[in-house]
């Protein structure tokens, strides 16, 4: 079997389109819940307080001005800084974004579960067939009760 053969196969399945679609999704979800970060839950924790992590840094060699930015600290000759301060503004906001999509999630979920609640408490409508055999299944009755 070619390869090209193989390849047409494993994408004309379902799970690769599926894929396919989850990513295609997925990336346009990302600006999205980007944007509701940044724009929507973060100020909202500024109300706690100023919460600016980005220029924290830790000088580990050489002499940097203190309140200098992070980027211009870096740019000292023979300082080595160790910039935490972007790593656990983006862990933050990581967590933050976590959570709105758990929340997403939890959402669709209990969507989904009342949605097959209301399904299955509902009995399904007999099929013309069904109804045509039942009929048929009366009228049998009725002949031999005669």
């Amino acid at each position: 079997m070619s390869i090209f053969k193989e390849f047409k196969e494993f994408v004309g399945q379902g799970n690769a389109v599926d894929l396919a679609v989850g990513v295609i999704i997925g990336s346009a979800m990302t600006g999205i819940l980007k944007s509701f970060v940044d724009e929507m839950v973060v100020p909202l924790t500024g109300l706690l307080g100023k919460v600016d992590f980005a220029n924290s840094y830790l000088v580990l060699k050489g002499a940097v001005a203190e309140g200098l930015p992070l980027a211009e600290a870096r740019k000292v000759a023979g300082a080595v800084v160790l910039g935490y301060g972007q790593f656990l503004t983006v862990a933050f906001n990581t967590l933050i974004l976590a959570f709105v999509v758990f929340l997403c999630v939890r959402t669709i979920n209990r969507i989904k579960k009342t949605q097959e609640a209301e399904e299955a408490a509902a009995p399904p409508e007999p099929s013309p067939q069904e109804v045509l055999l039942a009929e048929i299944r009366d009228i049998l009755a009725k002949r031999e009760s005669v």
